[in-house]
């Protein structure tokens, strides 16, 4: 089904950041002035925001369009109340030992899934399948190789962010995942707990 100019501009905001304004009709085959109206309906919706960006050399500084809050809020929360909910109640009423035992079983049942579906030769392929896993669990994964011959792997949305924000547990337990399926130096460089966009790694053999 084709999407909404409006759902495009917002998915286009996710998966690649601000924008500017002039830039996004270009993005989507429509005309400047019907990006400049969409781009004011969400605003007024409250799901985009302009932000100034000072440039580095002069000139009039830029205004780019990004997701605010509620606008990321717009993309799968892997029913966030719910499970932020109920990880608080088992930290509360079974204690902190127990959050680990439901963090590491997820670990290792997570580990067995992703094993079945990386599992190429080359380190290159293994980052392409695991993005491609990621992607269909609604991580909006995508990977590239850098001039250093190190990966990327970059990840624009978190479906368990909620969950993420109650218990740190499984940030961690997600990059440990990563280099056991890998096999390879995982580090994460950019953090959506953190107040990044997106979560990014780079992987070096």
């Amino acid at each position: 089904m084709r999407q909404s100019p409006a759902n495009r501009i917002l998915l286009l905001l996710k998966t690649e950041g601000p924008q500017l304004g002039a830039d996004v009709g270009g993005h989507l085959g429509i005309s400047a002035e019907a990006a400049r109206q969409q781009l004011t309906k969400l605003a007024e919706e409250g799901l985009a925001e302009p932000v100034t960006e000072q440039g580095a050399g002069r000139g009039r500084p830029k205004q780019l369009w990004q997701l605010t809050p509620a606008g990321h809020q717009t993309f799968p929360d892997g029913h966030a109340e719910l499970t932020a909910g109920l990880l608080s109640i088992i930290t509360a009423e079974l204690g902190p030992a127990a959050l680990d035992a439901v963090i590491s079983a997820r670990e290792t049942e997570t580990l067995a899934r992703y094993r079945q579906d990386v599992s190429a030769a080359a380190l290159s392929e293994r980052v392409r399948q695991l993005a491609a896993v990621r992607s269909r669990e609604g991580y909006m994964a995508d990977c590239w190789q850098e001039e250093d011959g190190s990966f990327m792997l970059v990840e624009n949305h978190c479906p368990i962010c909620a969950a993420a924000t109650v218990c740190a547990g499984f940030c961690r337990s997600e990059i440990e995942t990563f280099r056991s399926v890998l096999g390879a130096d995982v580090e994460r460089s950019e953090h959506i707990l953190l107040g990044a966009r997106r979560c990014a790694y780079r992987i070096s053999a």
